[in-house]
């Protein structure tokens, strides 16, 4: 990618030498030569600075971050995309990874190179800086702005949830920037606290049946939104609660709706919901996840057969078979029957599906290495 963005560098009319130039304005270039601009001009013979274009200094200070679209499609979900923050025009671009065949990789433009403003939440309209870059940070786009698949399109803002960074680029940068300041806004830590209040209500319940509950509910949710673009009312969510017999006082319900509906539009996302109402697994644990879907999706279409799901399946060294407590047929059994009750087509495993269920799973353990564990012992990645 850093290649194909140096030929700016190259091919930059700075880059001639002064003779060149004053022989192509006075006309003396030989009649077999051509243009200074056309003509090929090799790395050791270019000038390192340029005031123009794609300088030393834009590619020297850039941060490299990599992301996931949130979505509940399997396909876009899985979508491999790397990101460059440039520090000195705050501009980004995002590059999606496309494999052709067994040994070609393309870098193919998803985000255009631009300067983009925050699209949601307190920072709204606002230019993202470098403080916006961090694991589990959120970057929204406007969906229409840019050539995305029809898919990705469906939903009027593109929410990025940047997954890593390059520590490197990171601490360079910090060094010698006097604007970055690891600050959370009143604001901000006063949502943290309404979220964290309700999910301490509804831990105990959580950890009774986190798996049932959270699979539970998306399925709930799925069959509510008729109009499938995930956004349901507040009557919808409290009737969940009701159903679900998960208690909010009314009060702090209200306060969350006012956190979630920034754009007042009576409707909000339930996988945003659920999130705040539950917490959620980090960015580590759903590397994971995202890699044993796409392990079974190997066609990439979104949906994988049941039938594939328990071939792939692994019961080998899960903890109770290896202690004598249980059998790989039950430990089996036990897992496709909670997965299958999760899923809308009895057939198949969506991607959204698939992530409800290890978000429930993820509730009851509290190391990530045995969290990893399972999921690398279960599907062999």
């Amino acid at each position: 990618m850093l290649d194909q963005l140096s030929r700016a560098v190259i091919s930059d009319p700075e880059q001639s030498t002064h003779a060149d130039v004053y022989k192509e304005a006075h006309g003396l270039l030989g009649s077999g030569t051509a243009p200074v601009c056309f003509r090929k001009r090799t790395l050791h013979e270019t000038q390192v600075r340029t005031k123009s274009g794609l300088t030393e200094n834009m590619l020297s200070n850039k941060l490299c971050f990599a992301s996931r679209i949130i979505s509940r499609n399997g396909r876009d979900a899985c979508r491999e995309l790397i990101g460059i923050f440039f520090v000195c025009d705050r501009s980004l671009t995002v590059y999606e990874f496309r494999r052709f065949g067994k040994n070609r990789t393309n870098a193919l433009p998803f985000i255009q190179k631009g300067v983009y403003q925050h699209q949601r939440g307190k920072k709204k309209g606002k230019a993202y800086d470098l403080n916006d870059f961090y694991i589990g940070a959120n970057l929204t786009f406007r969906s229409v702005d840019h050539n995305l698949p029809e898919s990705v399109k469906q939903n009027p803002v593109l929410t990025l949830r940047v997954i890593s960074i390059d520590e490197a680029d990171m601490d360079f940068l910090k060094a010698p920037s006097m604007e970055l300041k690891q600050e959370c806004s009143k604001q901000e830590i006063d949502d943290n606290k309404v979220f964290k209040k309700i999910q301490g209500i509804l831990r105990e319940t959580l950890s009774k049946r986190g798996v049932r509950l959270i699979t539970g509910l998306g399925k709930y949710f799925r069959q509510v939104d008729k109009n499938r673009n995930g956004l349901l009312s507040q009557a919808d969510f409290k009737e969940a609660l009701k159903v679900f017999h998960l208690e909010i006082p009314e009060r702090d319900f209200e306060t969350l709706w006012l956190i979630l509906d920034d754009s007042e539009s009576d409707k909000v996302d339930y996988g945003e919901f659920t999130s705040a109402i539950f917490g959620e697994m980090n960015e580590y644990r759903k590397t994971f996840v995202r890699k044993a879907y796409m392990k079974l999706d190997f066609n990439k279409t979104g949906n994988v057969p049941v039938v594939d799901v328990i071939k792939s399946y692994c019961a080998k060294k899960h903890p109770l078979v290896l202690e004598g407590k249980a059998t790989e047929e039950e430990i089996k059994s036990s897992f496709l029957e909670a997965l299958k009750e999760s899923c809308s087509n009895p057939n198949e495993v969506s991607y959204s599906e698939f992530e409800d269920y290890y978000e429930g799973l993820s509730t009851g353990i509290v190391n990530d290495d045995d969290f990893v564990n399972i999921l690398r012992n279960t599907w062999g990645i």
